[in-house]
């Protein structure tokens, strides 16, 4: 893990081609799968092909119950990088409502740099730099979620392995 003081990263070596797992990264509908918060439900729109689109998730936790964020690609490399700012679109909690659609500046990303034929160092960043200090607070910084990113590089890492060849 590295970190700086509001932006935390994971890394590991996943056994697989960068190609196949980007392909699960850009598929919104592959996220519950891998998600190692317990938070992603279900993508609610497609695939994402590139920077300026964006995808919806449904999503839930014990404090805010259901709540939906559309997710804004900002970074997109095929086979190599993709990130995505999150906006929360709906809400269930009446003093969340008023947070919908205000961008909170958070981003989360991966980066992929193949080594060999079947060998992919990914690292997953979750950056809260430019966050309100409420957030940078509430996450502390982005440690909050460190242990929720080793999970889903670990969940990645099966997901993509050959073996599960779809």
């Amino acid at each position: 893990m590295t970190e700086s003081t509001n932006a935390v990263s994971v890394t590991r070596r996943i056994p697989a081609t960068a190609k196949r797992i980007f392909a699960v990264l850009a598929d919104p509908a592959r996220h519950p799968e891998i998600d190692g918060s317990g938070m992603v439900r279900a993508a609610l729109t497609g695939p994402v092909h590139g920077v300026g689109g964006s995808f919806v998730m449904a999503m839930h936790n014990d404090e805010m119950g259901d709540y939906e964020m559309t997710n804004h690609v900002v970074a997109y490399e095929e086979d190599r990088k993709i990130a995505w700012e999150p906006v929360m679109s709906a809400a269930a909690r009446e003093e969340d409502v008023g947070e919908v659609g205000i961008p909170a500046h958070h981003r989360w990303g991966y980066t992929l740099v193949p080594e060999g034929a079947d060998l992919t160092v990914v690292t997953e960043t979750f950056d809260c730099t430019e966050s309100p200090e409420w957030l940078q607070h509430a996450v502390r910084g982005g440690r909050r979620w460190v242990d929720a990113m080793a999970a889903t590089l670990e969940k990645l890492a099966a997901v993509a392995a050959p073996a599960n060849e779809p």
